[in-house]
């Protein structure tokens, strides 16, 4: 009886249990707008999204991805981010969305990642006004930020970062009273920041970064109480940092690098008592830092006042601040003995960069526990222990005793003499100064001297005439080609390489690998990692037993020139750079085969990465953007500047094209193909002589002396790579045939300082670009039409080069009282000024257009004639010829330098 009524009670439990869930379970919700479905197969549409996504017959609602709906089956939420078009939508993407505006109720639009070329559609500011999220983060917008977004009173988060967006930022945004967070990082984006912001009293966050804004910093920032994070870096920004931004007290991160900034850096700042990350270097910032600036922002973790000009000791209250884990003040012209007490406990854990300023006095262990510590390029001397530093540390271009490449003992001598102290020597006992010649020794010496002197005028004379007559009997036409022909036959790194007998040690040159660690690394050299066959030797593709991916060259001696992988490992014996390819090691033991080890660049090189295909199963290519290609020419001019003027003796490249310009994972600019490396040493002193004769034989002479004639042929080779970057056409840079010669003569006249619109003609038809955006690719074009120059003498030097691709707009703007406006046709002639260091040229040189009236010369002629097209910089006004002085700025134009050569009248 009991077993029943237990089995009755129990099965009375279980409906009722049933009844309960089946009761609570939520019924799911439908679209219940006729308008609003019609609405998003519109959407679907005009963005070309799969059915895969959105499929026609499931409910918005609950079946399609990114969709959100109310209670009530509303639309509250739309996201494309992450969704794929059809293989119809992606021939022809477009920024039409107009439909959104039947979503009265919608509170989010995420279309992030989401390709939407064009501009904002004014319907987010005319009818979605319920909006309070909108994100179009990489979607490829551009033109200018419609004013009626400010109509979005609702709005919390507004992300447009990572775009082409240009013009001015509207006023009218900072009508938007409950934006919380402003991102309009990494665009195009001009003029100066509005005053208006300073209604945004809610906003948390606010990020200008990577712009092109102008003008001081608006002091009304500092009324926005709520902002944690301020993001101005990477723009142009000008005047001092206003003091009224200290009264930020919740502000986090304060980002102001890389800009023009002046003055001092402002006590008012140690108001900022939450502030974990202070960066305001790169920039025009000097005096001293205040002592007590440092001592309430108590919870600071990354300090970087980097080059600027900063003066002064280091505080002690910023080397003891007790969260600080990354400090860099390199760079600067901070001096004086460090403190030897006040690292927190947590010092392990800290980066230290000292560098290059005036630091001196001995090293004691208190750097010890320091995780790394660049203390390069100060004056510090003393010995210094093992145990005083940690292992990752740099010590170069110091005055220390028992440490390599220091400073020479002139240089120490003469700073520690200038600060009234006594050098140390280097440890060595100090040398005797000579006794001070008699009076009548010195009468003696006076006529020993003006003997020499006479007899050595008499010399100089008479070499100058020899010098004059060889010159005379050796001139002949063509001179002006020698230059691009010597580097065919200039000695290697080093000089000439030595007899064939004799080895090198290389050891210290890299790791050391086994040939055997490196067969197992490339699967035997198997043809899968075959990356390609190089004129030094075939690259492969290798993963190291750590993991680490390498590219492995390898040279076979039998076939290849044994010199070609010596010059290499001699040259990253000698030069260390970021911007050549990283050298990992090397393994010379087998008798036939040399394989050298570079880190693996995962975006390989420009010639396979200006196009290429988004996905093996998709035909479609995908290019570079604009603002990746001006960061890819300006990586490389770097590199090259590097080898042609910080290097003694200068060292030619002589194999730049678009294949030699590797990219790592983030585009940066490795040089590679550095097997044809040579330096130049020629006669400097015949150079001098013939300039000053004037006589012809001196055009195949740089305005740097004879390397610049070698140098220049690194010029020519890069102005072809830019000239690649510019129109898209690949291999010009690689090739010198007669195609390549024809394809220049026709490209060439429509690059004009007069005339901005003929630049299109040849411009790659795969770049989006706006009119600002085409400004600086009119820029890129006529400096490759300078290094193209037939002259080797007139093509400019690369460290000029590197100057106008970091300033473009400068190449064709004029400052006009802080506005940066468009000089008119009419005002271009006052450009034929010095440009490019010594350069001449008049308005006969400039090349015309096929098809254009006009009486300058054709196009044949004009290419024999090809004059220094640059870019200058002026301060205001109108640039014309009768006003204006021409800005050293990019161009600086060396003052020792007669003008050699001007073209012949025709």
């Amino acid at each position: 009886m009991e077993i029943q009524i237990s089995i009755i009670v129990s099965i009375l439990l279980l409906f009722q249990c049933t009844s309960i869930i089946s009761g609570q379970q939520p019924k799911a919700v439908r679209l219940s707008s006729r308008t609003e479905r019609l609405a998003l197969f519109e959407l679907r549409s005009t963005l070309g999204l799969r059915s895969k996504d959105w499929p026609r017959k499931s409910d918005p609602c609950s079946g399609w991805n990114g969709i959100k709906c109310r209670n009530d089956g509303r639309v509250i939420e739309i996201s494309v981010s992450g969704l794929r078009r059809t293989r119809l939508g992606r021939l022809n993407p477009q920024f039409s969305v107009d439909s959104l505006g039947k979503f009265t109720h919608l509170t989010t639009f995420n279309a992030s990642g989401f390709s939407l070329p064009g501009s904002i559609p004014d319907v987010f500011g005319e009818t979605l006004n319920s909006l309070q999220i909108l994100d179009l983060r990489g979607s490829s917008v551009i033109n200018p930020i419609p004013s009626l977004l400010g109509n979005l009173s609702n709005l919390n988060q507004l992300y447009l970062s990572g775009n082409g967006i240009t013009g001015i930022i509207p006023e009218t945004l900072g009508q938007l009273s409950k934006l919380s967070v402003l991102d309009l990082s990494q665009n195009l984006i001009t003029g100066s920041i509005p005053t208006s912001f300073t209604s945004l009293t809610n906003l948390t966050s606010l990020d200008l970064s990577s712009n092109f804004l102008a003008g001081p910093i608006p002091p009304s920032l500092g009324t926005l109480k709520s902002l944690q994070l301020l993001k101005l870096s990477n723009n142009s920004l000008s005047a001092s940092i206003p003091a009224q931004l200290g009264d930020l007290s919740y502000l986090v991160e304060l980002d102001l690098t890389t800009n023009s900034l002046s003055g001092s850096l402002p006590m008012d700042l140690r108001g900022l008592r939450n502030l974990k990350r202070m960066m305001v270097g790169d920039n025009d910032l000097d005096g001293t830092l205040p002592g007590n600036l440092f001592t309430s922002l108590n919870k600071l973790e990354f300090v970087v006042l980097a080059r600027n000009n900063l003066s002064g000791p280091l505080p002690d209250s910023l080397w003891s601040v007790p969260d600080l884990r990354f400090l860099d003040v390199s760079y600067n012209n901070l001096t004086g003995i460090l403190p030897s007490t006040g690292l927190s406990a947590n010092a392990s854990a800290r980066v230290l960069n000292l560098s290059n300023n005036q630091f001196y006095g001995n090293l004691d262990s208190s750097f010890a526990s320091i995780s790394f510590i660049d203390l390069s390029g100060n004056y510090f001397e003393g010995k210094v222990a093992d145990e005083a530093l940690p292992v990752n540390s740099s010590l170069t271009s110091n005055c220390l005793q028992n440490v390599s490449s220091q400073k020479s003992l002139e240089d120490c001598t003469f700073f520690y003499k200038a600060k009234g102290m006594l050098f140390d020597n280097f440890g060595l006992p100090n040398a005797i100064q000579p006794p001070t010649a008699s009076p009548s020794r010195k009468k003696s010496r006076k006529w020993i001297f003006i003997s020499v002197g006479v007899l050595g005028g008499l010399c100089v004379i008479a070499l100058l005439v020899l010098v004059l007559v060889l010159c005379l009997r050796k001139r002949e036409r063509g001179v002006d080609d020698q230059a691009t022909r010597s580097v065919a036959n200039s000695p290697p790194v080093g000089g000439t390489p030595g007899p064939s007998g004799v080895s090198k040690d290389f050891s210290e040159v890299g790791e050391v690998f086994t040939y055997e660690q490196l067969l197992r690394a490339t699967g035997d050299f198997s043809e899968s990692n075959l990356i390609k066959h190089g004129h030094s030797g075939d690259l492969f593709r290798g993963v190291l037993e750590g993991g680490t991916i390498v590219v492995i060259k390898r040279v076979d001696i039998r076939t290849m020139k044994k010199e070609s992988y010596m010059v290499e490992l001699e040259l990253f014996g000698r030069v260390s750079h970021t911007r050549l390819v990283p050298f990992l090691g090397h393994s010379l033991g087998h008798d036939n085969e040399k394989l050298l080890v570079y880190r693996y660049m995962p975006n390989g090189d420009l010639s396979t990465s200006l196009y290429r295909k988004k996905r093996d199963d998709d035909e479609s290519l995908q290019t570079l953007d604009w603002i990746t290609r001006l960061k890819v020419a300006i990586g490389a001019a770097e590199g090259l500047s590097y080898l042609h003027h910080e290097c003694n003796p200068p060292l030619v490249h002589r194999d730049v094209q678009a294949s030699s310009i590797l990219l790592d994972d983030k585009f940066e600019v490795r040089l590679g193909s550095l097997s044809e490396i040579c330096s130049q040493e020629g006669d400097t002193h015949q150079s001098v002589i013939t300039r000053l004769l004037r006589l012809p034989q001196s055009s195949d002479q740089g305005s740097s002396g004879s390397s610049a004639a070698i140098c220049a042929y690194d010029v020519y080779c890069f102005g072809k790579v830019l000239l690649e970057l510019v129109t898209g056409k690949l291999g010009i840079s690689s090739s010198n045939d007669a195609t390549t010669n024809e394809w220049l003569e026709l490209t060439l006249p429509y690059i004009s300082i007069y005339e901005k619109e003929l630049v299109t003609k040849i411009l790659d038809s795969y770049l989006l670009v706006d009119d600002d955006l085409l400004e600086e690719v009119w820029a890129m074009a006529i400096v490759a039409k300078s290094c193209l120059n037939p002259k080797p003498s007139k093509r400019p030097l690369m460290r000029y080069v590197l100057k106008a691709l970091e300033n473009p707009l400068k190449v064709v703007r004029e400052e006009n009282t802080g506005s940066a406006r468009l000089r008119t046709t009419s005002s271009r002639g006052s450009w034929n000024a010095s440009v490019f260091g010594s350069w001449r040229h008049s308005s006969s040189d400039i090349t015309s257009a096929p098809g254009q009236n006009t009486t300058r010369e054709g196009v044949g002629s004009s290419l024999k004639h090809l004059s220094a097209i640059g870019s200058q910089g002026s301060g205001g006004g109108d640039l014309s010829a009768s006003n204006k002085k021409p800005s050293s700025d990019i161009f600086p134009e060396p003052s020792d330098l007669p003008d050699i050569e001007r073209p012949r009248a025709d």
